[in-house]
């Protein structure tokens, strides 16, 4: 509860610093990836739509450029059922 009280009063720049240091520290990959998938709302929120909308492109054009570049055939055959189980659940919406 004190520990909660304590990050209640910091401001949020010093609450992001702590947060992004402490994921460095940790290599937590997942909380990186759920800032960038939470950016596009964030903007949204904060009434910046167009900066939403340009977050959302900027994110798939870095990933689909990620997964494009890389040149081992093997690691993208290991893909492969994460790109079927997602085009599968998102059938129909393209």
């Amino acid at each position: 509860m004190a520990q909660e009280r304590e990050l209640d009063s910091l401001g949020t720049d010093e609450l992001r610093e702590r947060a992004v240091e402490l994921a460095r520290k940790k290599w937590d990959l997942r909380f990186f990836w759920k800032l960038l998938g939470l950016i596009p709302a964030a903007e949204a929120i904060a009434g910046n739509r167009e900066a939403s909308e340009a977050s959302v492109a900027q994110l798939s054009g870095f990933v689909y450029e990620a997964l494009s570049a890389e040149n081992d055939p093997k690691v993208q055959e290991a893909l492969r059922p994460v790109y079927i189980e997602y085009l599968e659940e998102h059938s129909g919406e393209a």
